[in-house]
């Protein structure tokens, strides 16, 4: 085989990885389109439920990185931690807490208490697991590893539900739904860019040794794609359903969240690299895992979330 046809098979089988992958998120999107606009109780439970499938999917498979990597982790109880915060999250945000118990309504200040109790109540409990775990690893890794593990996938997971259910000021024309289905479309469509432009001009690489597939040219494909799908949300739905955004917001929106998608592809390519494998796990046969589907919206999460609340509602 000449390696102008061994360049040209390598070619195709991304191509074909890329288009399962988008078929897949494709998929994946409509059910959540479907959540996000049924409204009501009904969308509450599909974006309750499909977060809280991809936090334990996710957690499972980075720990199994972690395992890989021979890294020590308690796995069963960060897999506990990390369910105990989103659904803690789900039930104060969704105000199904107030409901049930009277809990009062969500503010950031209790918002952020909540975060704040768990996570220490899961360090505590790490603690004290290695205290009574011997044989065991150096405390600083298994418990640190364990630790990483909750706040990379379930605490970055648990910014989607604080978009989904943002308490806009009254008044606003805000949809918490649209906002969601806003900041999933931008990000995920910084991949569909990144790999268009780069498969067609890509020549000079990023960063090879993380992840050698990536150029630059393809690094500005994702920023134009998701800027210019920014763009439209903001002129179809910017005051009506995303609380006033401005133009200026998508143009500057659009970039940033590009940047963070890119990087939140690069920091699981640094994982799964360390850990050896190929991909995040296999929930997806000849895709790839969870974490690869999602590892755009990690980062990003908490960047949409910060603009809902010191931009576009800064009051």
């Amino acid at each position: 085989m000449t390696e102008a046809e061994a360049h040209s098979q390598t070619n195709n089988s991304k191509a074909a990885v890329f288009l399962r992958r988008l078929s897949t998120t494709v998929v994946l999107l409509a059910i959540v389109f479907f959540g996000l606009l049924s409204g009501g109780p009904l969308s509450i439970a599909l974006v309750g439920g499909f977060v809280m499938l991809l936090n334990i999917v996710g957690l499972l498979e980075f720990y199994g990185m972690a395992k890989e990597a021979q890294s020590h982790r308690f796995k069963w109880l960060g897999l506990s931690g990390g369910i105990i915060l989103i659904g803690a999250l789900f039930l104060y945000l969704s105000m199904l807490a107030d409901k049930w118990w009277e809990v009062g309504i969500p503010t950031m200040a209790k918002i952020a208490e909540l975060e704040v109790n768990i996570l220490a109540g899961i360090m505590l409990g790490l603690l004290i697991k290695r205290v009574l775990t011997h044989p065991s690893p150096s405390i600083f890794s298994i418990v640190g590893n364990t630790m990483l593990g909750v706040l990379y996938v379930s605490w970055l997971l648990g910014f989607i539900l604080k978009i989904f259910f943002y308490q806009a000021p009254a008044g606003a024309s805000f949809d918490g739904g649209i906002c969601l289905l806003f900041f999933i479309l931008v990000s995920k469509c910084s991949d569909i860019g990144a790999y268009s432009l780069g498969s067609l001009i890509g020549r000079h690489k990023m960063i090879p040794k993380v992840s050698p597939g990536k150029t630059w040219e393809g690094f500005f494909g994702a920023i134009i794609l998701s800027t210019i799908v920014a763009l439209v949300f903001a002129h179809y739905f910017g005051e009506s359903k995303l609380g006033g955004m401005q133009f200026i917001h998508a143009a500057v929106l659009g970039p940033l969240l590009a940047v963070g998608a890119v990087m939140g592809d690069l920091v699981e390519s640094v994982y799964k690299r360390d850990s050896g494998v190929k991909d995040s796990g296999a929930f997806f046969p000849g895709i790839g895992g969870i974490l690869d589907l999602i590892d755009s919206l990690l980062l990003n999460a908490p960047i949409m979330y910060l603009y809902l609340r010191l931009v576009l509602f800064n009051d």
